[in-house]
């Protein structure tokens, strides 16, 4: 399965502050960059996910949002530094767009 047209439009939309954002088909999804820096994906279901670690993956967190996981063929569970969109920025363009700058700067830093 494939992202589809419409979810990558509204992603898009909800960045929409970005003077600088390019996107990036990969398996499946979409790989969303500012300035050349990775900072969300956009999963074939829809689902859409901002990187995160330390100080602002916990304010993910605490903002109801969940760390990606999946399951190997081995039945290891192996996390990765990617967080759920909190449902209050998922039809707020500046509150995901803020979240977004917080998510660079602190990939930055």
């Amino acid at each position: 399965m494939s992202v589809s047209d419409e979810d990558i439009a509204h992603a898009l939309d909800l960045f929409s502050e970005f003077d600088d954002l390019t996107t990036r088909k990969m398996m499946g999804g979409l790989c969303i960059y500012a300035s050349g820096t990775i900072f969300a994906l956009l999963y074939s279901d829809g689902q859409l996910f901002l990187k995160a670690q330390g100080e602002m993956a916990e304010k993910l967190e605490d903002m109801g949002a969940t760390r990606w996981q999946y399951t190997r063929k081995d039945g290891k569970v192996t996390s990765m530094p990617y967080w759920t969109m909190p449902d209050a920025a998922l039809d707020d363009p500046e509150l995901a767009c803020s979240l977004a700058r917080e998510t660079l700067s602190n990939l930055e830093g």
